[in-house]
């Protein structure tokens, strides 16, 4: 099938590359001029693992094609994703403008039955204000049909996710549309849950709120594990076993970041008041997350006792491992309470650093973990790449000036920091220290 892609960011891409790989011929859009240059010639414009060669195949292939023109995705798909952005406002509303317009355009341009599919994450009732934009603005007698088919793709494993799905989730209020949107997902092997629009909106939201309940209840139980003495890590693996519970998104941390969970939690709760339900528990999900980081920064704070003059090392940029991304990243937020506090930084990321020095050009770029850590007061771990965890702390202990990390990710070997005599401190863990 010819299918439409509006937006060529970490959703669109991957999904207009992963429908290519299935056998889809497909036309993505985007307005930024250089971004679509680059994607032309198979270059793409963020991390992702396995991206790059389905790109260049399917450039290569010319099952995927690229344009800057909204008109030009209303003339070649039958199918038509809408895959812009929905930033969130102060407020935690979705801005909608950019959705909106894609809408406004489509209506301009179309002769010929379309089906118009949201795959922007977006808030309730959306799918309606798009039928009725395209409504008021489509010229003569054409029909049209708008559905809603949520993407549930994790950074770092995005490809594996939209190639293997636990489920594909379609509200459509049309045989016909239904028809379709079978037809695309026919060559993936997953159960096809059939809503309505508004259900199907709905799942999206209420389904990264409720992982990132998961990921603040472990959290805020790691703080419980550090007031009685207890293990969190030997908590939640006994709660895990059970299958009502499960292991996933239940680990302790330094909150999570990204540009899902932290937008989709504020939007939900804004959804929720915004129809007359109070949604205390959902804004608790927030509050407790960004608490978690300022706690971090406390204990880091209490044990160096004065951070001015000091420096620092910090191992992880991107808010989760195999991404680039630093939307919302813990690391960020505190290098900013860091340097806030007169600290000098010496950071690494194996994939972050170019998109960090454009925020912080001033930091210490480490061309390696080892070379962040030498000569720093203190180690800071707040993002899990494998790298960190099998780093050789040996060397670690011999280049840097404190042996002392703080382990924001429960990634370091603490029975080898014991083993050499180095202080860490874990999330809800008791602190391994030197015997005195």
């Amino acid at each position: 099938m010819k299918i439409s892609v509006i937006g060529s960011g970490h959703v669109g891409l991957i999904t207009g590359v992963c429908f290519a790989e299935k056998g889809h011929e497909i036309l993505c859009v985007d307005h930024d001029k250089d971004k679509l240059a680059k994607l032309k010639k198979g270059e793409v414009p963020f991390f992702e693992p396995d991206l790059p060669e389905l790109l260049q195949k399917h450039v290569a292939s010319k099952k995927l094609v690229f344009s800057d023109r909204t008109e030009d995705a209303v003339e070649f798909g039958q199918a038509i994703f809408i895959c812009v952005g929905t930033p969130s406002t102060e407020r935690g509303k979705a801005d909608m403008s950019y959705v909106e317009k894609v809408a406004r355009t489509i209506a301009e341009n179309l002769k010929d039955y379309r089906l118009v599919i949201e795959k922007s994450t977006v808030p309730i009732k959306t799918g309606e204000r798009i039928r009725r934009t395209i409504g008021r603005y489509v010229r003569g007698d054409v029909h049209f049909d708008v559905a809603s088919n949520p993407e549930f793709l994790r950074e770092g494993s995005a490809i594996y996710d939209t190639l293997n799905p636990d489920r594909v989730v379609v509200g459509v209020d049309s045989a016909k549309g239904e028809s379709l949107l079978r037809e695309i997902y026919g060559g993936f092997n997953c159960p096809i849950v059939v809503t309505s629009v508004g259900s199907a909106e709905l799942i999206k939201h209420a389904s990264n709120s409720f992982l990132a309940l998961k990921i603040t209840y472990a959290n805020w139980l790691s703080r419980l594990c550090e007031a009685s003495g207890a293990d969190i890590e030997q908590v939640v693996h006994g709660m895990g076993l059970d299958k009502r519970i499960g292991h996933h998104f239940f680990g302790a941390g330094i909150g999570y970041g990204g540009s899902c969970f932290p937008k989709d939690v504020d939007a939900l709760a804004h959804i929720s008041e915004e129809l007359g339900v109070d949604a205390p528990m959902i804004r608790l999900i927030s509050d407790t997350n960004k608490s978690q980081l300022e706690r971090f920064y406390q204990r880091i704070e209490s044990e160096l006792w004065v951070l001015h003059d000091k420096t620092l090392a910090i191992w992880g940029l991107a808010f989760k491992p195999n991404t680039d991304d630093l939307r919302e990243a813990p690391a960020l937020r505190l290098i900013d309470k860091l340097k806030a506090a007169g600290a000098k930084l010496r950071v690494h990321d194996p994939v972050a650093m170019p998109n960090t020095r454009k925020l912080h050009p001033d930091l210490y770029y480490a061309k390696d973990p080892i070379d962040a850590a030498s000569g720093a007061d203190a180690l800071i771990v707040c993002t899990e790449w494998p790298q960190y965890k099998e780093a050789d702390l040996a060397k670690v202990k011999a280049s840097i000036r404190v042996p002392m990390i703080f382990d924001g990710r429960n990634c370091i070997d603490r029975k080898k920091a014991a083993e050499l005599g180095m202080t860490l401190f874990g999330i809800g863990k008791a602190p391994v220290k030197p015997a005195e």
